[in-house]
């Protein structure tokens, strides 16, 4: 079946995504293949993969990808993203972090070097046309933003460069010394679309009819909404004394009272800058209408914690929940067809929408 899923990049005339675009089971598979295979995804941070010959397994996106990849570094330093999967027989060649100087996998024993290159294999001395370039692990492209590691299977769109838009505002913040709060850190389970989840992250215009303590903290009349072309900014300014940004002489935004830098990344990457830190958001699929959403928490200033736009994360976050999963009800409806989005208040949800349907009707996303 043929869906229309044309977004005109005219906000005043266009219609959102369909319903049906989020509880068509064939549609939600086809994600996997056309938005995350070809967009960035997080790896982890610094701390799970520390200097020396170190090797880190992890699944990317699991319960829904399942990609086994593993980032391995060597003594030169020099940091990679493999397959974990071994080119013999699929085993998973790392099985736990640790030191190691060679990946060796425990089934028949083939090595590979800390490269990725295949090196050697018991009993295939006779084996015809062997080794072939395909025995070795994959290589999977890597990008780095401070201690903050990030992979993907086939990234359609070079993170580098919005990695360098974002930091035009927040890249005076050392983000080397942030440190990872455990305790802080939560995941979540919403039973709805976790692209429901995203159209509700991409737009302030719920916060004074769902977020009441957060409204009485941001200056709803500023809110702001900067497009960029795979990411979007919304900045929330302080509507009295509570805590903001101590911007440094030059910044683009000296002078006004910033409480948060929200940064979404396509499709499902969000950066919450806030005085004390940076809340991370992982928007994680797990069926269609089921989403699992990682907040981890990384703390620079913990005198700040809980004051001004990022506190109490945890409220804000069941509040999201219950509106999103009322929207989930509502989608389901067979008189539910497409919306409209304000002009005003909507410019990142129609944004969203308009990537998706690129992705989605494109035979091959234009990589840059």
């Amino acid at each position: 079946m043929k869906y229309n899923f044309y977004i005109d990049p005219d906000i005043t005339k266009a219609e959102t995504l369909p319903g049906i675009f989020y509880r068509d089971r064939n549609i939600f598979e086809r994600l996997k293949e056309k938005v995350f295979m070809q967009t960035w995804q997080w790896a982890g941070d610094e701390d799970c993969i520390p200097h020396g010959a170190f090797a880190y397994p992890f699944t990317l996106l699991e319960g829904f990808l399942e990609e086994p990849m593993v980032l391995v570094r060597d003594e030169a330093g020099h940091l990679r993203c493999l397959s974990n999967v071994c080119t013999h027989r699929a085993n998973l060649v790392v099985q736990r972090p640790g030191k190691l100087q060679k990946l060796v996998c425990l089934y028949h024993g083939r090595r590979f070097d800390l490269a990725g290159r295949f090196e050697f294999m018991p009993e295939f001395g006779e084996a015809m046309d062997f080794p072939r370039p395909c025995e070795d692990l994959h290589e999977f492209m890597l990008a780095q933003w401070g201690p903050f590691i990030f992979t993907g299977p086939e990234p359609a769109f070079r993170l580098d460069k919005i990695i360098a838009k974002i930091n035009e505002r927040v890249g005076f913040l050392p983000l080397e010394t942030f440190r990872y709060d455990a305790e802080k850190s939560k995941d979540y389970t919403v039973d709805a679309h976790w692209a429901l989840y995203c159209d509700n992250y991409l737009e302030g215009f719920h916060i004074p009819y769902v977020h009441k303590r957060l409204n009485d903290v941001l200056h709803y009349g500023n809110y702001a909404t900067l497009i960029d072309d795979y990411f979007v900014l919304q900045i929330g300014y302080s509507d009295g004394h509570d805590e903001v940004f101590d911007l440094p002489e030059g910044h683009v935004d000296i002078g006004q009272k910033v409480a948060a830098y929200y940064y979404w990344i396509f499709p499902n990457l969000m950066f919450n800058f806030y005085p004390w830190g940076l809340s991370v958001n992982i928007v994680k699929p797990q069926s269609i209408d089921r989403t699992r959403v990682s907040f981890l928490t990384y703390v620079y200033d913990q005198s700040k914690l809980d004051k001004g736009a990022g506190a109490s994360l945890d409220r804000v976050e069941q509040e999201d929940e219950l509106i999103v999963e009322s929207v989930q009800t509502g989608v389901g409806s067979r008189y539910y067809g497409t919306g409209r989005f304000s002009p005003e208040r909507e410019q990142g949800v129609h944004h969203f929408h308009r990537l998706l349907a690129r992705f989605l009707t494109a035979d091959q996303v234009p990589r840059h």
